[in-house]
Parts: structure tokens; sequence; C-alpha cells
């Protein structure tokens, strides 16, 4: 199977997407596929330039994510929750103003709608516990309380995200989310591309 990043390897001749035709789209989705099985990897290399990221914290912002999955690991919370808590900053290194919003579009084909909801929020619901001290409102999120996803979230904020600055406390190491990070980024349940056809087909 050819490598999607392989220079080598078949490309489409269009010059613009309106000359495409059928071989061509069969050649870009021959390496898509095996592309986008490799996901959970990418999102893996990428969690680990969190790691020396301080910012003013008591610890990096790695440690921070693998807090807060440790605890809600420990806590009895199921997968795909545990890897939303390790995902939930993981926008910090590009989107300083809106890193909730591009966690949340990554988990986004791959979490059930509450979860997402949860990424996508957190950033209002943490702010509970220090907008005041920037000259902010604390409690921005009164605005979402009548969603059926606010109690849910504002339990993930106040047990997981907002207790997990602690340098003494002993986080699991990012090796034991591996799996569970792989096994999520393996198939998507929401995606417009789902039963499109592929090469193999």
């Amino acid at each position: 199977m050819p490598d999607h990043g392989d220079a080598a390897a078949p490309r489409a001749r269009f010059r613009s997407m309106d000359e495409g035709t059928q071989e061509d789209w069969m050649t870009i989705a021959s390496q898509f596929g095996p592309f986008a099985a490799r996901g959970g990897k990418r999102i893996l290399d990428h969690l680990r330039l969190l790691e020396g990221d301080y910012g003013g914290f008591p610890v990096d912002r790695l440690e921070h994510s693998l807090q807060t999955a440790t605890r809600a690991f420990k806590d009895g919370r199921d997968e795909e929750y545990v890897v939303c808590a390790l995902l939930h900053d993981i926008g910090d290194t590009l989107g300083a103003y809106n890193h909730p919003d591009i966690a949340a579009a990554i988990l986004k084909p791959f979490v059930s709608e509450k979860n997402h909801w949860m990424v996508e929020k957190h950033g209002i619901f943490q702010g509970y516990y220090f907008f005041h001290y920037l000259g902010m409102d604390r409690n921005m999120r009164d605005g979402l309380r009548d969603h059926p996803y606010f109690e849910y979230t504002a339990e993930f904020c106040e047990k997981y995200d907002q207790t997990a600055f602690d340098p003494d406390y002993e986080s699991m190491p990012l090796e034991a989310f591996e799996p569970m990070v792989m096994k999520l980024f393996e198939s998507p349940k929401n995606t417009m591309y789902a039963g499109a056809v592929t090469a193999e087909e």
C-alpha cells in the first residue's frame, strides 16, 4: 500500500479538481485509508509537544493532560471519556485563544455528542475557577445552564481538569494511554466520508 507521505508513490494527474478522473481519485483514496488509520499516532506525537510548556502553571501542559486523564481513569470513566480528558488541551500550542475548539474538532468524528460538547465547552466551565482574577465573568458558563450536558461538563472541570496542576501527583505515563488513543482513532463514528468508495473495493 502506498505511503501517504511518499513523494515517489502514485499521484493524481489533475491540475484542478474539475479535471479529476475516477483513476485520480482511486489513487488518492488508496493513500487516504492508511494515512487516516495512523491518526492516533500523530495525535500522540502532537501531545508530546506540550512537554516543557509551562506558561506559568505549576506543571507543564503534558503533565496537566496526563493528570486529568489519570484522575478520570482512576475514577472508573470509560476509555472514550479518558481519551477526551487526555486530549482536552491538545490545541494549546496552535490555538492560544480557542484551544477547546481545536481539541473538539479533532475528537468530533470519534466521540459521542456528549463528550464532544464537554471538550468544546470546557474552557468556559474551567473559567469558573479563575476568570474573576483576570477581570472576566467567572459565571460565563451560566449562559449554558439550560443545556443537557451542563452538569456533565461542570463535573469534568471540577473533578478532573481544575484539580490537575499538582507537581506531586503521580500520573500514569503517556504510554499507558496509547492503546486507548489508537483504538479510539481507528474508526470514526461520525464523518461525511462514511460509505465512500475506496480503491480496495
